[in-house]
């Protein structure tokens, strides 16, 4: 992932032009928004699911290294930026993945959801067996 400095600019002053709509998220460059993802991560999540979760970013961020799609770039870091946002707020407990975002995933992405789905299930297993 290279974005420059010239396309990061443009991706957070998008939005200002139209007047009719929203302000646009203004997009941390991608090491400052990985730090801010494990300092989010070191402060509001439970030491199990910290370590899953500082795995999937560092796994993330490696894979997207070399993408060189300025929409891509944008709409990678406007995802994490997010959920950034999100844990520091605590609204993501219980939440629902929005249905129009899983009719946009990939087959290898809804694969990985399901990954993700079936390891939290068995961690709750496990949990459930060691409480009884």
């Amino acid at each position: 992932m290279r974005p420059s400095c010239r396309l990061l600019a443009q991706a957070s002053s998008a939005g200002s032009t139209n007047a009719g709509l929203r302000p646009a998220l203004a997009l941390l460059p991608p090491i400052p928004l990985y730090r801010r993802l494990f300092r989010a991560h070191r402060k509001h999540l439970p030491a199990e699911m910290r370590l899953l979760g500082d795995e999937y970013i560092k796994a993330e961020f490696r894979s997207h290294r070399e993408t060189e799609n300025p929409a891509h770039i944008i709409g990678f870091l406007t995802e994490w930026q997010l959920y950034a946002q999100k844990i520091e707020g605590d609204a993501w407990q219980g939440e629902k993945i929005d249905p129009a975002k899983i009719e946009k995933m990939s087959d290898q992405q809804m694969g990985q959801l399901y990954e993700l789905m079936q390891a939290i299930r068995k961690h709750s297993a496990d949990e459930g067996e060691g409480e009884a």
